[in-house]
């Protein structure tokens, strides 16, 4: 690609490097910038070969670019901030992927009367954390409705997918341990039945700090808890597992 990248750049933003297949993503420290779990969550979905496929809150659409590497679907993401929508839209365009992501700007809690019910095979999605506690006052607004539910709810999000998602289509979603209980409670209310589970752990000896899950809309009670996820070993270091989603070339699950 003969583009000049530089050209895509606002002020304040750069360019970094999501280290597989030579995929680059526009970030600033301005706005909230994607991390770990985006990248955990982009591996562990279950995402068909082909189909449509949707990412909620996606931010600056960093795991729409991580899933065009392991499928031929098409991909959507939808955010409700401007400025963040619009970053998406230039690293899609950036990394030539226009004819296989499109970025919406919007809200999710409005997109099925646009799509209709059941519009995608899998949704994926990195939803802001944390309650209104009154902290969020004390963030910028990009990183405050990205890390609160300023936006939208956990229960917001949950209906969501169900309302978008086919039967028998997959949710993916990762969040905080600490929820988990009114996460699969959500997810039972509105027929998300949970399939798979991983918990996140710092290192070997600390509690989990995030969990991914999947979730079948009409699905059948059998969930699978899958093995833990370590992040650093003894030395300090990425475990191998780490170093393998981040740097290796092999693709499929977590």
């Amino acid at each position: 690609m003969n583009m000049d990248k530089s050209l895509l750049l606002e002020p304040s933003e750069r360019i970094d490097d999501l280290l597989t297949h030579d995929l680059h993503i526009i970030q600033s420290d301005e706005v909230f910038s994607f991390s770990m779990d985006a990248v955990l969550l982009a591996r562990f979905a279950g995402v068909p070969p082909r189909g449509k496929i949707l990412d909620l809150c996606t931010g600056n659409g960093v795991i729409p670019l991580l899933l065009s590497t392991r499928t031929k679907a098409q991909i959507e993401g939808i955010e409700i901030q401007p400025r963040l929508a619009g970053m998406a839209k230039r690293s899609v365009a950036m990394n030539g992927l226009k004819d296989r992501i499109v970025i919406r700007e919007g809200d999710l809690k409005e997109l099925y009367k646009e799509t209709g019910h059941g519009a995608y095979d899998a949704i994926t999605v990195n939803p802001p954390y944390m309650p209104l506690n009154g902290s969020d006052i004390k963030l910028n607004p990009h990183q405050a409705i990205a890390r609160h539910e300023i936006g939208c709810t956990l229960e917001d999000v949950i209906q969501a997918c169900f309302r978008l998602v086919k039967p028998g289509g997959k949710v993916s979603m990762v969040h905080k341990p600490q929820r988990l209980g009114e996460i699969v409670t959500l997810m039972r209310q509105y027929r998300l039945e949970p399939k798979r589970m991983r918990f996140v752990h710092p290192r070997a000896h600390l509690e989990a700090n995030m969990v991914l899950i999947e979730c079948i809309r009409e699905g059948k009670p059998d969930v699978r808890l899958l093995p833990p996820l370590i992040v650093y070993d003894e030395h300090n270091q990425y475990c191998p597992e780490i170093m393998e989603i981040y740097y290796g070339s092999k693709e499929g699950e977590a």
